[in-house]
Parts: C-alpha cells; sequence; structure tokens
C-alpha cells in the first residue's frame, strides 16, 4: 500500500516520520515543537498588542516584528511537517460541504442590511 492509500484510510495527511531517540532528555522533535508552541504564543500576544496600539510608530515596530515571528512560526511547522512530526487531519467532503452551507446561511441571517438594499 502506497503513502497515498495509507493516508487515504487513515484520514491523516502527513509525511513519515523521522525517528529521534525516546530517552528521557530532550530530542530533535521535542527542542522543535517547544520552539514552535512558543511562537505561537509570542504571535497570538503580538497580534493581541497591535489590536491595542495607539501609537503608530510603535505599531509599525510590532507589526514587522510580528511578521517575523509568523514567518518564524511557518518555517518551523513545515519542518515538523516534513519530518512527520506534525499531521492533520483530512476532512470528508460532504462535512466540509454541510459546513459551508450552515455557515453560509448564518452570513444570510446575520446580513445587516436584511435583504434591503436594493
Amino acid at each position: 500500500m502506497n503513502q497515498n492509500q495509507n493516508q487515504q484510510q487513515s484520514g491523516k495527511i502527513g509525511n513519515p516520520e523521522t525517528q529521534v531517540p525516546k530517552t528521557p532528555q530532550m530530542n530533535e522533535r521535542d527542542f522543535v515543537n517547544d520552539i514552535l508552541a512558543t511562537e505561537k504564543y509570542m504571535t497570538d500576544a503580538y497580534c493581541t498588542a497591535m489590536n491595542e496600539m495607539s501609537h503608530e510608530s510603535l505599531y509599525k515596530d510590532i507589526q514587522s516584528i510580528f511578521n517575523e515571528t509568523q514567518n518564524c512560526q511557518r518555517h518551523l511547522y513545515d519542518l515538523m511537517f516534513k519530518h512527520g512530526w506534525y499531521t492533520v487531519e483530512a476532512e470528508q467532503p460532504q462535512k466540509m460541504q454541510q459546513s459551508h452551507q450552515q455557515f453560509s446561511g448564518y452570513a444570510q441571517q446575520q446580513n445587516p442590511y436584511g435583504g434591503m438594499m436594493q
């Protein structure tokens, strides 16, 4: 069975896992995972700070740092995905269609203009 068939049956999307030593000491996967978690926390914090920033110059500085942090986070995610240390669940097309219909209905119901515009 090839990798693509394996992914379709298991519902997981990912790469073959790069093996790391299973010891009490942190291994490469543990370090990268820890750094990724830190980068996620930092991007959330910078996002909150930017939403509440009134000084334009400071906002631009924080935005630049946020972008660097976000790029670093993406790089770490890609690295973990490449090594099979990060997988995602595949969603069934029917379930995606149901969610789309459900939320499309919400958007129509919550339209502030209520279909009154002509």
